[in-house]
């Protein structure tokens, strides 16, 4: 299966660490958030990388030479979801695609790989403890959702702490008819909203992926989960880096 890493943003939050390397270059426990997240691709069954990077993507590019890259140029200017599409030519076959600054564990990525359903959403049901020390990442700012009878009913940060089944963790799966359909939606709204609004987005270049996972589940489309229970951390900021050196549990 193939892997399509996410990691052209800058990371401004994680400074200092992030002024002269990528974010995903931070260690965590003397190991590369990328180095975690290979470990765990690779168990999970991946066996070939994409990266799409942009801010100081030489540096990737010199340190992982068996990688398939793809460049944002314009990643300063855009997000997560119009990065994603960056590597929209290798969405010919199955794939997971994950954000760069999350630490997670092989087992999810064998459910992902394992779940029925063209999209398949890893979530995490254990997400109110990685909350609740975290101070400068506040709970209203995670990616909720709300799950039922297997299937994902909404995806959103407004959704409320009592209501949410768990966190989106940003990794995901996609059959090839479930990144058509992805793809299409994708093409579909960015004609329509280039340079306006996008769902919570200033403009759709802005936009982040849980927009459109949203958006197509109110056009119809069916979404799936797998989940984790705990396991995963966010590293966005430097206190989630002192946590996860004293917390982070592979």
């Amino acid at each position: 299966m193939r892997a399509i890493i996410i990691g052209a943003g800058r990371g401004s939050r994680l400074m200092p660490t992030t002024e002269n390397a990528p974010k995903c270059f931070a260690e965590i426990q003397g190991k590369r958030i990328l180095d975690w997240t290979v470990e765990a691709l690779r168990r999970g069954g991946v066996d070939e990388i994409c990266f799409i990077g942009g801010y100081r993507i030489e540096s990737v590019q010199a340190e992982y030479p068996h990688f398939t890259f793809r460049h944002n140029p314009d990643w300063p200017n855009n997000n997560i979801l119009v990065s994603l599409m960056c590597a929209e030519d290798l969405m010919d076959r199955p794939f997971i695609t994950t954000y760069s600054d999350i630490l997670f564990t092989g087992s999810i990525v064998e459910r992902l790989a394992r779940a029925q359903g063209d999209i398949v959403l890893g979530v995490d049901t254990d997400w109110r403890e990685h909350y609740r020390p975290r101070t400068r990442h506040p709970p209203h700012d995670a990616e909720k959702v709300i799950t039922a009878d297997g299937r994902v009913q909404r995806v959103h940060r407004a959704i409320a702490n009592d209501d949410a089944t768990g966190e989106f963790i940003g990794v995901a799966k996609f059959t090839p008819a479930g990144a058509r359909a992805f793809r299409e939606h994708y093409h579909a709204r960015r004609a329509a909203h280039w340079d306006k609004p996008y769902r919570e987005a200033a403009t759709f270049q802005k936009a982040y992926l849980i927009h459109q996972f949203q958006d197509m589940i109110e056009a119809g489309h069916v979404l799936h989960h797998a989940d984790t229970h705990g396991r995963y951390r966010e590293i966005d900021t430097q206190e989630d880096m002192d946590l996860a050196q004293r917390l982070w549990q592979p």
